[in-house]
């Protein structure tokens, strides 16, 4: 969303009001059923202005750890201060890049820093719950469901001759 500065920078208004649907970028392996839902608000308190912004985000995929179907929305609080253009210096912007965002032409592109953040801070694995056990490497039973039978140790082929040496050993 582009926002039309002009009110706030002639001093009509102190406060703007901002929602809108966001098309989010595309994630591997995740869904997006529906757009980001993003309401917050722009004030000036005495050319100091300050972006506030909440982004809702459903999201379906699958559990990194189990492969079940995970849901869920995911939300960013994201707050930013604005600057017109030319106030600070480029190397300033580069060095706090994550702290401001620029008023250009009297204009003010919401969308760019919001999605860069959004995509930075999404999960990277998905997961359906913090303590997921996973999957049996042997078998592929989930592990939630109970004990699958499948040895839990496992001898290193290249030592399976000294395996059969001290089983021998013990028979004896």
């Amino acid at each position: 969303m582009i926002l039309n500065m002009g009110p706030i920078l002639c001093g009509e208004i102190r406060r703007m009001e901002i929602g809108y649907d966001l098309i989010p970028d595309p994630v591997d392996d995740v869904v997006f059923p529906e757009n980001a839902h993003v309401k917050g608000y722009l004030t000036d308190e005495a050319g100091y202005m300050r972006l506030h912004l909440t982004a809702e985000m459903p999201y379906r995929g699958h559990c990194a750890r189990c492969l079940d179907e995970v849901t869920g929305v995911f939300r960013l609080d994201f707050d930013r201060t604005v600057a017109a253009e030319g106030s600070i210096t480029e190397e300033q912007l580069e060095e706090n890049d994550d702290e401001y965002v620029m008023i250009r032409d009297g204009k003010l592109d919401v969308d760019e820093p919001l999605r860069e953040e959004l995509l930075i801070s999404f999960p990277m694995r998905l997961l359906c719950s913090p303590d997921c056990p996973g999957l049996c490497p042997k078998c592929g039973k989930p592990r939630r469901e109970g004990d699958c039978g499948c040895p839990t140790k496992e001898i290193d082929p290249r030592l399976a001759v000294l395996q059969k040496w001290l089983d021998k050993e013990k028979k004896e």
